[in-house]
């Protein structure tokens, strides 16, 4: 038994053993939302195998977190900017008694010894040990295992049910139809090349040292002050934080910062990102290419120049053998958040101690940080590689960290209307080649987050020239969710898009029904980026510069605001969708986003599913936000 049991899981006693309710003919409760692509169906599971079973107990509350968060972040809220504290946070959202005696009593009906069950620290979770035989007993399911090309190999089951009177009472369980349509990071996942992952590179050669006059070929920092009337030096560094995520093995050179530094930066030469490792995380450098150092490079370089002397924190996640997920950096930024042993998805996150040959043995990362104010992630996966009750749940905490004053930003993507790649969905909205259904992502169909799509400076233009949607090397990831509704903050805006520019496509292509959670939120230019890489300077493109970008304009605002005694601006959506701040967006009325062989949605004046409100006016926005309480 791990140390950390003391603190993260209780025995469910007596205290729940209320008699169970009559027994209830099981109900569907959750399906595999696409069949693995490009794996085999190999065989039945073997029956003696032992699964870490996790039932998502339902939450209490969740039905208000729209609410409740608007409380705090809507600009016209009394209550603005008063952030909850995370004590606040657990009790808040801590599953009912009824729901946590529900389950166990199920669980203890179909066999199971009570002393062997396990609630997480936050009532959410209740853990278990069983076989595959008893598992599929209890879930009317059968499990079976996959093969991948790569060698890799994961189990799991199609659907499964519970009995009607627990349904109610139960989110999700794990691990049953969640499936990593990538393979595991070690076979080439969240942090390891891949067509859907990081930045793209351009062959073009720097041959002439870049300025104000050539930001249509090469971004630097200057370009981008010059961009988004960015002209502020931080005054509250000791206060204010702002947090990067990378995933093992994508790592930063030191090498390649002190290369950008020393020709952009001079004052951060030898200056480094203060490192939280997470989940046995390490800075590897063993691999040395563009392929796993462009991301953390580009990130870092960027993030650290504009809000210099501003110290960032490197949310560094995931060892070199399991790698890691979203909720694995979530986990260590929100204790409420881990659950016994994890309580991750194994096929989407990594599960601590690793049990792999070389693994991280030591004990999930849960809740050893604060949560920074900002956090900018340039990671995704498509949405239909996620249950509707595993995306749901991730979500939520997306909005609880929003409650808690963080301002979260993810990139839109890289491909357009398209998935990760450009794979588009058939009718039956399953990946194929040569899909003609758009193919939304994931986080950022989320609406409790901000997503982040770009931009470009067009040929021949300068920095004082309107900006169009990124049709260089990428396109802007936009569109409509297949899973979340559309929140309050964003209805007037996406409303008069759909009603004003009517995109040429049907139902049969996009969820077109005008209820649904529509991205980008804002965009910032994602195109020709100098960076140091390998020891030179190398061209990139990507929505995952824009997000970078504008996690660095939001923590110069926090400062200022810190620097007046006020609390960070926390979820930023209901301010920038609202009326009072469309000054502060410079409108892009121009570009596309394609895939899924067509010319995609189109960029126009107000908000647009290519690059949102547009992109930001800082001077402004940072006047609109000091004057907010």
């Amino acid at each position: 038994m791990h140390l950390k049991l003391s603190f993260c899981a209780a025995l469910i006693g007596a205290a729940f053993a209320a008699p169970s309710p009559r027994s209830s003919p099981h109900v569907l409760h959750e399906k595999r939302t696409v069949e693995p692509r490009n794996w085999e169906l190999s065989h039945r599971l073997d029956a003696n195998k032992v699964l870490p079973m996790r039932f998502g107990l339902t939450q209490s509350n969740t039905h208000r977190v729209e609410e409740l968060l608007m409380e705090v972040a809507h600009p016209e809220s009394p209550r603005f900017g008063q952030h909850y504290s995370p004590e606040e946070i657990v009790e808040l959202f801590a599953p009912r008694p009824e729901s946590i005696s529900a389950v166990t009593n199920w669980l203890v009906d179909a066999g199971f010894a009570r002393e062997k069950l396990r609630l997480s620290a936050n009532k959410g979770w209740i853990s278990l040990e069983a076989t595959t035989a008893e598992v599929e007993d209890l879930l009317n399911t059968e499990y079976h295992v996959w093969n991948h090309p790569s060698g890799d190999q994961q189990f799991g089951c199609h659907n499964y049910s519970v009995p009607a009177h627990v349904s109610e009472h139960i989110d999700l369980i794990r691990p049953t139809v969640q499936f990593n349509h990538r393979p595991s990071p070690k076979m080439g996942g969240m942090g390891v090349p891949s067509l859907k992952n990081g930045p793209k590179k351009s062959t073009k050669e720097i041959r002439i040292t870049p300025s104000l006059e050539t930001c249509d070929q090469f971004i630097t920092l200057d370009c981008l002050r010059a961009l988004y009337n960015v002209d502020y030096t931080p005054v509250s560094t000791h206060k204010n934080t702002y947090g990067i995520v990378e995933f093992t093995p994508q790592s930063f050179l030191a090498k390649d910062l002190d290369l950008f530094f020393a020709n952009f930066s001079p004052s951060l030469v030898g200056v480094r990102p203060t490192n939280v490792f997470i989940d046995g995380a390490v800075i590897q450098t063993t691999n040395q290419s563009f392929d796993f150092n462009g991301e953390s490079d580009l990130d870092l370089e960027y993030a650290m120049g504009l809000t210099n002397p501003q110290k960032i924190t490197l949310l560094q996640t995931g060892d070199l053998v399991e790698g890691a997920g979203f909720d694995n950096w979530l986990d260590a930024v929100d204790g409420s958040f881990c659950t016994f042993e994890g309580g991750d998805d194994p096929t989407q996150d990594g599960i601590y101690p690793d049990p792999l040959p070389g693994g991280f043995k030591g004990p999930e990362s849960c809740g050893i940080i604060a949560p920074p104010f900002v956090v900018s992630v340039s990671y995704g996966q498509d949405e239909v590689e996620v249950t509707p009750a595993f995306a749901n749940r991730q979500c939520t905490e997306y909005a609880k960290l929003g409650m808690l004053g963080t301002t979260v930003l993810y990139s839109s993507g890289d491909d357009g209307v398209a998935g990760g790649g450009g794979v588009c969905l058939n009718a039956k909205h399953q990946p194929v080649n040569n899909g003609t259904v758009f193919s939304p992502g994931f986080p950022v169909t989320c609406p409790f987050l901000t997503a982040v799509g770009a931009t470009q400076v067009n040929p021949g233009s300068t920095v004082n020239d309107p900006e169009s949607a990124c049709e260089q090397v990428i396109f802007s990831g936009g569109g409509f969710s297949n899973i979340f509704p559309m929140p309050a903050y964003q209805k007037t805006a996406v409303t008069n898009f759909l009603q004003n520019h009517p995109p040429p496509f049907t139902g049969a292509q996009f969820n077109n029904s005008g209820r649904v959670r529509a991205f980008p939120d804002l965009s910032a230019n994602g195109a020709n980026y100098v960076i140091g890489i390998n020891g030179e300077f190398g061209l990139v493109f990507g929505t995952s510069a824009s997000s970078p970008v504008t996690g660095s304009l939001i923590t110069l605002i926090n400062d200022a605001r810190l620097a007046r005694g006020k609390r960070s601006v926390g979820f930023i959506n209901p301010s920038i969708y609202s009326p009072a701040f469309a000054s502060g967006f410079n409108d892009i009325t121009t570009g596309g986003n394609q895939g899924c062989n067509t010319p995609g949605f189109t960029a126009t004046k107000g908000w647009d599913p290519v690059t949102g409100v547009g992109t930001p006016n800082f001077e402004k926005l940072l006047q609109l936000f000091l004057a907010l309480p």
